[in-house]
């Protein structure tokens, strides 16, 4: 199942049929209304990017919800809960963001899902210590990672990836950290993300 959530997270702004966010829709995503008012009137599809976002959300909303579950699990010591806490309270931040972008572009944003039936997804109930808990974190987080990687080559402009450069260097130095924390070594090759 983890493995079904990073192939979403990895395809989920790349393309494989699906059309990547318009420059508009990332330009709002950074706060540049302006820009995004000039790149909409370029014929960008909004309906197409309010669904792409609507999937970057419904992603969010899951590692949200993977962290409350891990911080309310008992199994996070002091240090490391401390640390999911801010994570989660990043993916907040992103969340809001793509949130107040749908609603610029008029669309309406999915629900989250209850944090019972993202627990059923991940399969919560198979964490039994802090290992688990943070394994989970990281691939999440490099999912994540990916996914905003996967965008970054669709722009032209500098300035709209930037904002998806930005977004996956939240998600990389999540899953850094956790690497970390969880003893493992880090990459040996470079390149290690977006491939």
């Amino acid at each position: 199942m983890t493995q079904l959530i990073d192939l979403r997270r990895r395809g989920l702004l790349r393309g494989s049929g699906i059309t990547v966010l318009s420059a508009s829709a990332v330009a709002l995503l950074a706060g540049c209304e302006k820009m995004a008012s000039a790149q909409a009137s370029n014929g960008a599809s909004v309906a197409n990017d309010v669904g792409i976002l609507n999937t970057a959300l419904a992603l969010e909303n899951e590692a949200i919800s993977a962290y409350q579950l891990g911080a309310q699990s008992g199994l996070l010591q002091k240090p490391v809960l401390e640390v999911a806490v801010l994570f989660q309270t990043h993916h907040k931040e992103h969340r809001d963001a793509l949130i107040a972008t749908i609603r610029k572009l008029g669309g309406t944003p999915v629900p989250a899902k209850s944090d019972a039936e993202v627990a059923q997804a991940l399969n919560a109930a198979s964490l039994k210590n802090q290992t688990d808990v943070l394994r989970l974190a990281q691939r999440l987080e490099k999912g994540a990672a990916n996914a905003y990687i996967g965008v970054i080559p669709s722009f032209g402009d500098r300035n709209l990836a930037q904002v998806s450069a930005r977004l996956a260097a939240d998600e990389a130095m999540h899953w850094t950290v956790l690497t970390q924390a969880l003893k493992d070594p880090l990459p040996a090759k470079a390149l290690s993300f977006g491939a």
